[in-house]
């Protein structure tokens, strides 16, 4: 899809494909808000600012869009309107060992635990070995300084995921 026909598409159908790129609500109403756009680098610089201006409650909602590293069959069930990307994204668990999945199980019920909220992290290009070395390095981190990391992983999928719906 082109920056133009994204521009064309009804507030409804923007909304939607909005939404496949960022889980946040508020978001979602302020991206559609400031359609149209005159090109992609416009569109994306508007995404970084109006995700960054969100609140913790809104991070947290994106958040709660995405399954937990490692866990393709939530991905399968829960999450089939993004599960595509997804997928792509996570490609490489689909092929790590056992024990790292292991791994990776154990250390995202911590993290849950301890912050409330899913272990985020821009998962594209990462091998599982990476993404459970990058989980256990976070996991020590204060909640005030965690959320933080995560919202700037979630701003990085976002970016990924508006590319590929102007890819499509």
């Amino acid at each position: 899809m082109t920056i133009q026909a994204l521009n064309k598409l009804s507030q409804p159908a923007l909304k939607e494909a909005l939404f496949q790129c960022c889980g946040s609500t508020t978001w979602v109403e302020r991206m559609s808000r400031r359609f149209p756009f005159q090109d992609e680098d416009a569109l994306y610089q508007a995404a970084t600012e109006v995700w960054e201006s969100c609140t913790v409650g809104d991070w947290k909602e994106a958040f709660s869009h995405h399954p937990m590293i490692g866990d393709l069959e939530d991905l399968e069930k829960k999450f089939a309107g993004t599960a595509r990307w997804a997928t792509a994204e996570q490609a490489a668990v689909e092929h790590a060992a056992n024990v790292t999945l292991l791994l990776l199980a154990d250390s995202n019920r911590a993290y849950l635990q301890k912050f409330g909220y899913i272990f985020i992290v821009c998962a594209t290009g990462k091998s599982a070995e990476e993404m459970l070395q990058l989980l256990e390095q976070r996991l020590p981190n204060e909640p005030a300084k965690e959320i933080w990391i995560a919202m700037a992983e979630q701003g990085k999928i976002t970016r990924i995921r508006l590319q590929k719906l102007l890819a499509v």
